[in-house]
């Protein structure tokens, strides 16, 4: 992997560090694919990548990368590529994929139940939970009762509140309601430009907020979470 690192970054004349918000593997594997052609893409393993490209100027593979390398800590990745860095930040910031909550992810809104039947929102419009899953949305934390053989709840239920973690019932709930409450998103932290040897920082639209670095997700380590195809 060392050695791909450094053919990699003598061969493209940028390179991107990325961190990721609400890391799903499936949506980083879209995004590979649809750079395949013009990019080649490295995530995980950072002591390792960081290692490749050298941590201070006498250690460096490339001039000025090191400044890149001190900051590859924690889940983020690179990616060299000759698109201009305009083309990049405009992608990166339209690429965004909604996902389910996990355990942990803060709310991003308030949810309450309305009495009724209990709706999956999985399709349009939404359909009432069949009679046999009545138990498993009992045992998650509503109160319902069958009414003509729908689980039904008798008054409103706040499933989650706005800016509170959410418990593995909760999140267990939302997606079996269908309630999509996260984006997984790609933020650019900084580029280097193999032509001048500088690093820029990346800040506004192509970055991420506060608020998209919290969200935990995958944390995969197979093969295909550290290296394109």
């Amino acid at each position: 992997m060392m050695q791909e690192l450094q053919e990699n970054s003598e061969k493209w004349r940028y390179c991107w560090l990325f961190e990721v918000g609400s890391m799903r593997n499936a949506h980083l594997k879209i995004v590979r694919k649809q750079w395949k052609d013009s990019a080649r893409i490295f995530f995980g393993r950072g002591a390792v990548m960081a290692k490749a490209l050298g941590l201070t100027p006498e250690e460096e593979h490339r001039t000025g990368i090191h400044k890149l390398a001190k900051q590859i800590k924690g889940q983020v990745g690179v990616l060299f590529t000759d698109s201009p860095p305009e083309e990049v930040i405009d992608w990166f910031v339209d690429f965004k994929q909604p996902d389910f909550a996990r355990a942990g992810n803060i709310a991003s809104r308030t949810v309450v139940l309305p009495a009724g039947p209990v709706l999956r929102h999985h399709s349009d419009p939404p359909e009432p939970f069949p009679h046999n899953e009545e138990p498993q949305l009992r045992k998650l934390g509503l109160t319902t009762s069958m009414n003509k053989g729908v689980p039904t709840l008798t008054n409103p239920h706040e499933l989650c509140k706005k800016g509170k973690p959410l418990t593995g019932e909760q999140a267990q709930l939302l997606k079996l309601i269908g309630h999509k409450m996260v984006v997984f998103r790609v933020g650019l932290i900084a580029r280097w430009d193999s032509e001048t040897g500088d690093v820029v920082q990346i800040e506004g639209p192509g970055a991420l907020t506060p608020e998209e670095r919290i969200g935990g997700g995958d944390q995969g380590g197979d093969e295909d979470d550290v290296m394109s195809e």
